[in-house]
Formats: structure tokens, sequence, C-alpha cells
């Protein structure tokens, strides 16, 4: 329970900003390529981070990489990666950086739009009861295992099934926010 009075997952209470991305942003439908590429590449940078990192640089992010539009993303070479790797706003990891511009050049490429591909990967709702516990929440399901092998057959990289899954809780194909908090009910569950 919130000093507001509203219960949440235990881990959307420790920071200002943690309330806020809980309570208006994660488990929410996210159904645009901007919306899916920015979470996409948001939770690449994450891996091995805290969440609440990249957070706090999520504007550095935004302005360092267009907005997280591909189109415009898609043409950054390697003296927009060397300009990206001193930019403090944002993770500085070639590894990441390149990534994020291999991805938005394979988003570019793919058959059918980006939002088609990932949200046809969302677990059937009814078939998971909501969680009581963070320790019900699982790491990776069968779908998110299968949507990494997808997205890395279409050319993406650094996409596993973790980050899948963390990818499907953060845009609302599945809803991971527990029984009883708030949340649920407003992200569809």
């Amino acid at each position: 329970m919130g000093p507001d009075g509203l219960a949440r997952c235990p881990w959307g209470t420790s920071a200002p900003d943690y309330v806020a991305y809980h309570d208006d942003e994660w488990g929410r439908p996210v159904r645009d390529t901007v919306g899916l590429y920015e979470r996409l590449s948001l939770e690449a940078f994450q891996s091995g981070l805290s969440w609440l990192t990249i957070l706090r640089k999520r504007a550095g992010f935004r302005r360092a990489f267009a907005g997280f539009d591909p189109e415009a993303v898609a043409v950054f070479g390697e003296a927009d990666v060397e300009r990206l790797l001193l930019d403090a706003s944002i993770v500085r990891n070639r590894r990441k950086i390149e990534a994020t511009i291999v991805n938005a050049r394979a988003i570019l490429a793919l058959d059918r739009p980006l939002e088609e591909l990932i949200w046809s990967f969302q677990p059937d709702a009814a078939a998971r009861p909501a969680p009581r516990t963070l320790t019900d929440v699982p790491a990776k399901v069968p779908e998110s295992i299968a949507l990494a092998k997808a997205l890395r057959r279409a050319g993406l990289v650094f996409v596993g099934p973790t980050t899948g899954y963390a990818l499907m809780q953060a845009c609302g194909l599945v809803n991971d926010h527990l029984a009883d908090c708030f949340a649920r009910d407003a992200a569809g569950g």
C-alpha cells in the first residue's frame, strides 16, 4: 500500500520514477512501431543495469535516437556511434548502441509491421491467473522464446527470451500487475 492508499506492485513503489512508470505506462498496450521500437531498445539497454537508470535517462535516449523513429535511426553510421559513445545522457555501450541501429534497419526490412509481428505472440490471458506475488511472475514464457526467435530471424539483435518477455510486460501483451494492484484493471487484466 502506497502513501496515497493505492496498492501497487512492490517494485513500483521505491522511487517516484518507478511510481509514474508503474501507474501510467507499464502493462498498457503499445501498438505502434515507434513505441514498440523504443521499448525494445530500452529493454536491451537495461540488460545488466537497473531499470531506474534507464527511466532516468529516457529523455536522453529519445533525443539521441531521434525519438526512436526507425527511419531516422536506420541511417546512423559510425560517426553517430562515436557521437553516442560520448553522450552522457544515455548508456554508453557500443554493442547496445550498434544493436539499436541494426534493429532500426531490420524493422524497416520487415515483411509486416513490427506491431503485427510482436502482437502475434501475445499469450492467452485466460490461461494465466493473475500473479499474487513477484515469485509468480516468470522471466520468460514459451511465447517470449518464440518472439525472440522470430525477431532474430528478422535480423534484430540483442533480443533474447527474457528481453522478449520484459517487452511483453512493458507493452501490455501480458498483464503482470499483481492481483491486488490497482493498475491491474487499467492495464487490461
